[in-house]
């Protein structure tokens, strides 16, 4: 295509709001985290069933006293968590074909009781995930994405900058025409914290779950207080990353998700545009 061409069809796009918003490799990256995490999420609850009790420190063993359990007692299925005890009959401790799980078979990789193929299927998606991440890390810092787009800047982080995008949210009025192209605050941090600091520690605390690596990596243990703290923050962390999704999926729906999910597929953005709802 020549010049002229290439500007008509930029002038073009322009004019009809649609804008470029995803390079392929993005889009890529994108859609394999949503598998490997799928995955990952769906093994890590089955190898939780083996053994459904979180405690703190280096032991853990059914004797111990334990900071969360996921059980059943008399045919009723219950959450503790430290003094609160809930009723989950039907969803947790115990499904609705009244077998003894603490998730059940729709929610695990595989469905039924299989501790070793759990486990594979969680630590080789766990390398397609970690090495996914790795790679936007290195390039974002070469390419300045990271402190371009997602680095809150300081006038960003003051309360009133961070409160007036609550209400937005809140509100659900959206940024638009080339605000929508960038990040707000809200999103920066929401991103960063997930990149930066929930996503490092489910693998540290992943490989100090390790015998290997803890008699590699010593430290690791230390680190985190122990092994058994390092299943809880583990576990903690992973639920903490679904929230994220959760939110992000709410966020999309909200948004209009036929423009949002277009966007991650195409690479091709319509911005809303100025005094539309």
């Amino acid at each position: 295509m020549t010049d002229v061409g290439r500007s008509a069809g930029a002038a073009a796009s322009r004019e009809d709001g649609l804008v470029r918003r995803h390079r392929l490799s993005t889009r890529i990256w994108h859609w394999v985290n949503v598998v490997a995490f799928v995955v990952m999420l769906m093994s890590g609850l089955m190898i939780f069933n083996a053994h459904p009790r979180l405690y703190w420190g280096q032991y853990g063993a059914n004797p111990d006293p334990a900071w969360l359990e996921i059980g059943e007692d008399g045919g009723r299925g219950y959450l503790r968590v430290g003094e609160l005890t809930v009723d989950t009959t039907g969803v947790l401790g115990v499904d609705g074909q009244r077998q003894r799980k603490a998730f059940p078979g729709w929610a695990t990789i595989p469905s039924s009781y299989n501790l070793a193929l759990s486990r594979r299927w969680h630590l080789t998606f766990a390398w397609v995930f970690a090495v996914g991440i790795a790679g936007y890390l290195v390039l974002s810092l070469a390419n300045g994405h990271l402190s371009r787009d997602l680095l809150p800047r300081a006038r960003e982080l003051r309360p009133a900058s961070l409160w007036r995008d609550l209400v937005h949210h809140a509100t659900l009025r959206f940024p638009k025409g080339e605000a929508a192209r960038r990040y707000n605050p809200l999103q920066k941090l929401a991103y960063v914290g997930v990149l930066l600091v929930l996503i490092p520690v489910m693998v540290l605390t992943g490989l100090t779950m390790s015998p290997g690596m803890d008699a590699t990596w010593p430290w690791l243990v230390d680190l985190f207080g122990g092994r058994q703290s390092a299943r809880s923050i583990h576990f903690i962390a992973a639920w903490l990353l679904v929230l994220f999704v959760v939110v992000h999926l709410v966020m999309v729906v909200l948004a209009g998700p036929l423009n949002e999910i277009r966007s991650m597929i195409t690479g091709r953005y319509r911005l809303p545009q100025e005094g539309r709802r």
